[in-house]
């Protein structure tokens, strides 16, 4: 055997288990396919100390074929971006929503949370009937919803759900860190690491901070 069959042969067993892996995560969606359309619900931006909350809700269709999706924070950026043009295009809908840093003070994150992710199912252009969650129970939402914990590891949707918001979040925390340098946000998208706080001390919050995340760092 030469060594260019050789390394098709090791791409090949690599490519097999990743879709056997992918098979493992359908096992929601292969439970409630008979009820009609299912949609993997998650949220990004829960635990920064600025900029929004975000929460998407994904269709894919059921014979979905998309390789590598999981938890976005288990996923390389560069990866992360080629699966959201893949989800994109392939998704029978897709719903994003989010609350701003002032509707977060205002109701608190968890509140805001689940208002980002009504927004989603919303915005989404089919009505699903079985809604698979990142863990929660959304209130005030009459479709049927199977929290699942750690649902971005375990269920496509979820998971496409999950790299959705992250990419939008993270697009967005990318253009707020040319519009309030100081704060390094398209490093830390907004999460309180050394260099962040220390700008909170000197610096203080800009207009997108959540006063109520902040007020034990900066008064």
């Amino acid at each position: 055997m030469t060594k260019k069959e050789e390394q098709e042969l090791k791409r090949q067993a690599k490519l097999e288990k990743e879709r056997a892996r992918i098979e493992t995560m359908k096992v929601y969606e292969k439970e409630y396919e008979s009820h009609g359309w299912i949609c993997g619900i998650d949220e990004v931006g829960r635990g920064p100390l600025c900029g929004p909350v975000v929460a998407s809700a994904v269709i894919l269709p059921k014979d979905c074929q998309i390789l590598y999706l999981n938890d976005s924070k288990k996923l390389s950026e560069k990866k992360r971006e080629e699966l959201y043009d893949v989800i994109m295009e392939q998704a029978i809908a897709v719903g994003v929503g989010m609350a701003s840093p002032e509707r977060i003070d205002e109701i608190n994150i968890l509140q805001a949370t689940y208002e980002a992710m009504r927004q989603a199912i919303s915005g989404l252009k089919v009505k699903p009937a079985v809604l698979l969650n990142d863990a929660v129970t959304i209130p005030g939402v009459e479709i049927p919803q199977i929290p699942i914990i750690k649902g971005d590891a375990k269920s496509v949707s979820i998971a496409a759900a999950s790299i959705i918001a992250k990419v939008t979040r993270d697009r967005m925390m990318m253009e707020y860190d040319r519009i309030y340098p100081g704060y390094d946000l398209a490093s830390n998208k907004g999460y309180g690491t050394k260099v962040h706080m220390e700008a909170l001390r000197t610096i203080g919050p800009c207009e997108i901070h959540r006063r109520t995340f902040i007020k034990n760092i900066c008064g």
